[in-house]
């Protein structure tokens, strides 16, 4: 049985606008991920941005094999209570000697908690796609990235990033608009594996965070109004109903395998389950 905390990023109002949006909350929808991809999964949701937010009765961090970290509405920057929760909360996994995971949001929060810096890409935002995802040489040897092939696209949504990574950070994949697209956080007996990309976001997924997200990524420049928008929305949509038949949308697109597959599009969630997760939860069962 593998014990995981899923650390919803967003505040109450951003977890309602997602819900209106995709029918679940980020984390719900990661621990619905994390029990396709292993099974023996026991995913556990907490909303740290609440100031009422607690564990399950009886349990610590400790307790769990591996903690999760979510995307967000939230800015690292924002000096809020529900920003400083969410940073106390991956120090003190880290500390507890957690294997930690995050994409986007998490990868920041992360970043800031080891020391680095997180705020607005000065090179713009990534809406939609990342794109010529390339792993590092460190990355190419890293089992994060284990499976990735020499260039990869991915599911992104975001604003803000990684601009100065934590010292001793090990820097894994970047690509033109951001240096740190994966990455790998040790900080005391915890250790930190997580992408600014979502390897999470199924693509109807990802077609509704546009539409929720449609002034942004407009005033951004990506699309000229709301009709080529929610045109550009359904056709991730009808990609993700039909990926293997729907040739034309990936020729149109320029998506391959690594996006519409898929076990593809989740192998850093799967590697850091394989990787880190299930040998601490083997040396937890041994202990016990």
């Amino acid at each position: 049985m593998l014990n995981l905390l899923v650390a919803d990023g967003n505040a109450r109002g951003g977890r309602e606008r997602h819900v209106a949006a995709t029918g679940r909350t980020s984390a719900q929808a990661y621990a619905d991920i994390l029990r396709a991809l292993a099974p023996d999964a026991r995913p556990t949701v907490l909303n740290p941005a609440d100031a009422e937010a607690t564990l399950p009765a009886g349990a610590g961090l400790g307790d769990f094999d591996g903690l999760i970290v979510t995307g967000s509405e939230l800015h690292v920057t924002d000096d809020s209570p529900a920003v400083r929760r969410q940073i106390a909360l991956v120090r003190d996994g880290l500390a507890a000697g957690l294997p930690v995971f995050g994409s986007c949001w998490g990868v920041q929060v992360a970043a800031v908690v080891a020391g680095g810096r997180a705020a607005r890409n000065p090179r713009g935002p990534e809406y939609g796609f990342a794109r010529r995802i390339a792993p590092t040489r460190e990355g190419r040897e890293h089992p994060l990235l284990d499976g990735r092939p020499p260039a990869y696209d991915a599911p992104a949504m975001h604003l803000d990033a990684v601009l100065e990574p934590p010292p001793g950070a090990r820097v894994l994949a970047g690509n033109g608009l951001l240096s740190v697209q994966a990455i790998e956080i040790a900080r005391g007996p915890g250790v930190f594996w997580g992408t600014q990309y979502h390897p999470e976001l199924d693509l109807d997924v990802l077609a509704a965070m546009l539409r929720l997200n449609g002034a942004v990524v407009i005033g951004a420049g990506f699309c000229r109004g709301a009709a080529m928008l929610d045109a550009y929305a359904a056709e991730l949509e009808a990609l993700h109903a039909d990926p293997e038949g729907r040739i034309d949308l990936m020729w149109r697109h320029g998506l391959g395998p690594e996006v519409t597959g898929a076990a593809h599009r989740r192998r850093e969630i799967a590697n850091f389950l394989d990787r880190l997760v299930r040998p601490r939860a083997g040396r937890r069962a041994q202990a016990g």
